[in-house]
């Protein structure tokens, strides 16, 4: 085994000794970059993700959680100056639920449901007057804390003691709110009076006057009197109002005749005249049913008729009276001469039912008295002018006067009848080559980041760098052992012919070399052997 591990070794070491400087570079580098990629995946595999568990805490709420989720051995942090606790991912909803069914996190606040958990008999009004209070700043702070942008909310309620006597008159409540908001928010008007109004409807006898809203920041958040502008604030609202106006129309002619024409042949620009004048006014009209007779429904009709014939003295009455001044009853007398008199008198009664008509009219403030629309076109062929034909130039003409027709209220129309040479002087066409056309590139930006790219050519160009060298280093090994022919392992073999040394051997190599350099006592060697034989 030890003899196989160091073959393995000296192999390993051979072929390291036979690579070049760059090799060993290229290779360091692989084997580094291969190390740093595993480590981090199994950082990233083992690590644990923590997120907020809950946001906004005091630091007493805090402590309630954290000894919470020590005592569950569950892994927590604290972020953002104690505020906000996070736990692992995984166990987010299960320890709401768990919390929550503990009561965690107190907040110390009392809200209404104090009252059904503790009131008891033996609580005297201050004290019940003073959870009250208290329960009522929560639940406003609560409401606000609901509202977008608001992060937590502090309320303080002033409220004023009843009087003894009935008939004094209630002091009016005040309230301080701060608001806790996100940072770089901006609140509406429209929110900002919410606000004021969901305090005011929440407290009784709390006039808008008595509460004062700010932030943390102590920036204030003013109620504006819509009655109460000033004159730049209404002259800069009427001033967007005929912008809006203005561009509303300018889009639809726009898009209508970009259509027709291409979009970067036409330019439209629009001005109005816009009648900001609000009137009140009320009408109490009485008309008859029937307009064309001019009379109305008879509802009750009365008629009497009186007549008196007698003898001896003069009938009496009043003459019949001729032309207008006739009442509607008639009285006559006609006398004798033997003093004899008749007497009638005729008077008739008709109640007519009329059409009576109350209205009460509020007139838009935003009317369109007035509307101008200025078109550049530029022809087909930028440079030829006639390349538009005189019938395409007719029929924007007649589009744009459909607009102006359609737009301009008749009763605050400047002119008294809105004909069509009155709407062709407020429509102009121009047809002219555009020298001022901004040219854009037919290149389509993408949406992946330069950088990106960058990188990637970074990383395919160290990545061909690294293949060319590999290459390289093959083919440079391969001609050397072109050059230097095939090796073969040498093993230590002993030779066949090689004779083994013995004593015999040995002595015989000794005695050759005395013959060889010393002639004279080899003889004499020789001739004792011979005479002990």
């Amino acid at each position: 085994m030890n003899e196989t591990l160091q073959r393995y070794i000296s192999k390993v070491k051979e072929y390291w000794s036979s690579r070049t400087k760059k090799q060993k570079t290229v290779m360091i580098g692989a084997a580094a970059i291969c190390i740093l990629l595993i480590a981090a995946a199994a950082i990233l595999s083992t690590r644990t993700t923590l997120v907020p568990l809950y946001s906004n805490l005091t630091p007493s709420e805090t402590g309630t959680i954290k000894e919470s989720l020590d005592t569950r051995g569950v892994v927590s942090e604290i972020a953002d100056g104690g505020t906000t606790i996070k736990v692992p991912e995984e166990v987010v909803d299960t320890l709401k639920v768990e919390l929550a069914a503990e009561g965690i996190p107190k907040s110390g606040s009392i809200d209404y449901s104090f009252f059904s958990q503790n009131a008891g008999i033996g609580m005297t009004e201050n004290e019940f007057n003073v959870l009250k209070l208290e329960a009522m700043q929560t639940e406003l702070a609560n409401l606000m804390k609901g509202i977008d942008g608001v992060n937590d909310a502090k309320v303080m309620i002033n409220l004023p003691e009843k009087g003894i006597f009935v008939n004094n008159s209630p002091e009016e409540a005040s309230a301080s709110i701060v608001l806790n908001t996100k940072p770089g928010y901006q609140f509406e008007e429209s929110q900002i009076q919410a606000l004021y109004h969901l305090a005011a409807k929440s407290i009784p006898n709390l006039p808008t006057d008595n509460i004062v809203i700010t932030n943390q920041f102590f920036e204030y958040f003013d109620l504006k009197n819509k009655q109460n502008s000033s004159p730049e604030s209404t002259f800069a609202a009427q001033h967007e109002i005929k912008k809006e106006i203005e561009r509303d129309v300018q889009r639809q002619v726009q898009n209508m005749l970009g259509t027709l024409m291409g979009q970067d042949k036409v330019v439209v620009s629009v001005t109005a005249d816009i009648d900001f004048t609000q009137e009140n006014r009320e009408e109490n009209l009485v008309t008859p049913v029937d307009e064309e007779n001019m009379e109305g429904i008879a509802i009750s009709a009365q008629k009497i008729t009186e007549t008196f014939t007698g003898n001896g003295e003069g009938a009496g009455g009043t003459p019949a009276l001729g032309g207008n001044d006739e009442p509607a009853g008639t009285d006559s007398y006609v006398a004798t001469g033997d003093s004899n008199g008749d007497y009638e008198r005729i008077e008739e009664t008709i109640n007519n039912e009329v059409n009576k008509i109350r209205r009460e009219i509020v007139e838009s403030p935003y009317k369109v008295r007035d509307l101008g629309i200025q078109v550049m076109v530029e022809p087909p062929t930028a440079d030829d002018p006639a390349s538009l034909p005189q019938e395409r130039i007719n029929d924007i003409t007649q589009i744009l006067g459909t607009v102006v027709r359609t737009t301009i209220n008749k009763d605050a129309a400047a002119d008294a009848e809105l004909t069509d040479e009155a709407i062709q002087e407020k429509i102009v066409v121009s047809v002219q080559p555009f020298n001022g056309k901004v040219e854009f590139s037919n290149e389509t930006s993408t949406s992946i980041p330069w950088w990106i790219y960058a990188i990637g050519g970074v990383l395919l160009l160290v990545i061909a760098l690294l293949i060319f060298l590999f290459v390289k280093a093959r083919k440079r090994q391969k001609q050397e052992e072109e050059i230097e022919g095939p090796t073969a392992e040498t093993f230590n073999l002993p030779d066949v012919n090689e004779e083994h040394e013995t004593e015999s051997t040995l002595r015989r190599k000794q005695l050759e070399k005395m013959a060889k350099e010393k002639p004279e006592d080899f003889a004499k060697l020789l001739r004792s052997w011979i005479a002990e034989d």
